[in-house]
């Protein structure tokens, strides 16, 4: 009584020769090509996250935000770090959780700015000019 049709290919236990794939002399010249795209695109990206760091840490803010009673009102400048540099909306969480450990709170985001903005605000800030 035969089971199936492939039953002898089920029951064969002959040894099979498993690094054929791995010595074929073929398939030698496009590995070493495939190792040396995954390195070059390993190198690239690499170099994109050294170059993104940098740029990301340049970046500021300058707010108003108050304080207390009696109400005291203030102008600063703030540090932002990389996320935070998107838009007001984003930096406003991250100024208001840093200035509250002074007491302060944030009544609004007046511009986020590059490096080059820093001297002309310098005086205008006063004490608040980074301290957060």
């Amino acid at each position: 009584m035969k089971l199936s049709n492939i039953a002898a290919l089920l029951s064969d236990n002959s040894a099979q020769n498993p690094l054929w794939l791995l010595n074929n002399a073929a398939i030698a010249p496009m590995v070493a090509g495939m190792n040396r795209h995954l390195i070059l695109t390993a190198l690239a990206a690499l170099l994109a996250l050294t170059l993104a760091a940098p740029a990301s840490a340049d970046c500021y803010a300058d707010y108003k935000a108050k304080k207390g009673d009696p109400l005291r009102l203030s102008y600063g400048v703030i540090q932002l770090s990389g996320g935070a540099c998107a838009s007001k909306q984003a930096a406003a969480p991250e100024i208001s959780r840093r200035i509250a450990k002074g007491g302060w709170t944030l009544l609004t985001v007046v511009s986020i700015f590059g490096p080059d903005g820093l001297a002309q605000r310098k005086a205008s800030a006063g004490a608040n000019f980074l301290r957060y």
